[in-house]
């Protein structure tokens, strides 16, 4: 697949990294983002000439429906939570023939039926970024200091003692893939009862806290919540 192999590679020498050049939401729940019609527009002219195009061949998709009854001064109302997941497939082919699978994964949430625009949405932003390893926002490595080079003053050198029978080793538990972190804890915030609720679950979530699909979560959470209390 040599003809796709350069036309990729010209490509990723064009499109060397995306800004965080939106803002979503408003006040201390805003977050930087980047639009997905950008990411389409730089992408499109480069794909363009340089031979290539992306077709979407499959798509996966597991759909949860929350309902929870919200009572005030008006009487009782229903709240509908519609959780989209999913997994879609695209052909990257090039004008030679050559081609080759790649793949997106997205979540979206919403009270009624946009759920499913968001997720594919954001699963072809998600295939592209990584298929041509295009860098988003400023990414920096704070931790430059090797453990090992860390002095350790004021504490006395710790006594040798017999060693001990060592127990049988357990099995290490294998810990949850990014992609299950973040379906948690969008669950999570969708299903905090008010902003004190909420503020706590996303400290909860911190580790995938600025991950998109979990920063949309929290936002459509707050509008959610903010019109309830004005409602009542």
């Amino acid at each position: 697949m040599k003809n796709l192999a350069i036309a990729v590679i010209a490509v990723m020498k064009e499109v060397k990294g995306m800004e965080k050049n939106s803002k979503v939401g408003k006040g201390q729940y805003a977050y930087d983002g980047t639009k997905d019609g950008d990411v389409k527009e730089v992408f499109n002219e480069q794909l363009a000439k340089n031979g290539l195009c992306v077709l979407p061949i499959d798509i996966e998709e597991e759909t949860q429906i929350d309902r929870d009854e919200v009572t005030n001064q008006y009487g009782t109302s229903i709240k509908q939570s519609v959780f989209t997941k999913v997994k879609t497939r695209y052909l990257l082919l090039h004008e030679s023939g050559e081609s080759q699978e790649i793949v997106g994964y997205g979540h979206g949430i919403d009270p009624q039926d946009k759920g499913a625009g968001k997720a594919t949405t954001y699963a072809l932003k998600n295939a592209l970024l990584y298929a041509f390893m295009t860098p988003v926002g400023k990414i920096e490595d704070t931790d430059k200091t090797h453990s090992a080079d860390i002095p350790v003053s004021g504490k006395p050198e710790a006594k040798k003692e017999a060693p001990k029978k060592e127990a049988p080793a357990k099995k290490a538990k294998t810990p949850p893939t990014k992609e299950k972190l973040i379906e948690r804890a969008v669950k999570l915030i969708s299903g905090s009862k008010d902003m004190t609720e909420l503020q706590a679950n996303w400290k909860k979530v911190k580790s995938v806290a600025k991950e998109d699909e979990v920063l949309r979560a929290k936002e459509a959470k707050k509008a959610e919540l903010t019109t309830e209390q004005k409602e009542a």
